[in-house]
């Protein structure tokens, strides 16, 4: 399900990014209109991303996810509707790759979080999923990956 998990530096990245925060049964269709539009605005302003789309949570969701979907970029975004500027800091971070469809995502982030227990490290409260291999590639569920990144305190 995932791949050996591993401690990596990851570097600050500026981003273009929507705030959302939605209930559990929505999250679906918030995750999917919110993309649309941060990727309509990056086109519209001739701006590439420089990497692979991902959600940036404040916290381990529950009954409601609060979360940025977000893109890299080397420039800035002019804001526009919900899209903004940031920056996703550096952190060192447990990092794996979970490898299938989406759904079983919530299994991925159990075995990383048992793997971090074990080693006995500490957390922050936010996290992230990097998008590499989707449903947009055209490819099986099965070999759909998605890199997930949990910073160390």
């Amino acid at each position: 399900m995932i791949s050996t998990p591993s401690i990596v530096e990851s570097p600050a990245q500026k981003i273009a990014f929507i705030h959302v925060r939605a209930p559990r049964e929505q999250i679906m269709q918030m995750m999917h209109a919110g993309l649309s539009e941060l990727s309509a605005v990056l086109r519209a302003q001739r701006i590439r991303p420089s990497g692979s789309w991902f959600t940036h949570h404040f916290r381990r969701p529950d009954e409601t996810f609060d979360f940025r979907i977000c893109f890299p970029i080397e420039g800035d975004v002019r804001p526009e509707g919900r899209v903004e500027n940031g920056e996703l800091p550096a952190a060192t971070v447990a990092q794996t790759v979970y490898s299938g469809d989406y759904d079983g995502l919530g299994g991925g982030w159990g075995e990383l979080h048992a793997w971090i227990n074990e080693k006995n490290l500490k957390t922050r409260d936010d996290l992230w999923e990097r998008y590499l291999v989707g449903p947009d590639s055209g490819t099986a569920p099965s070999e759909w990956r998605t890199e997930l990144n949990r910073p160390l305190a």
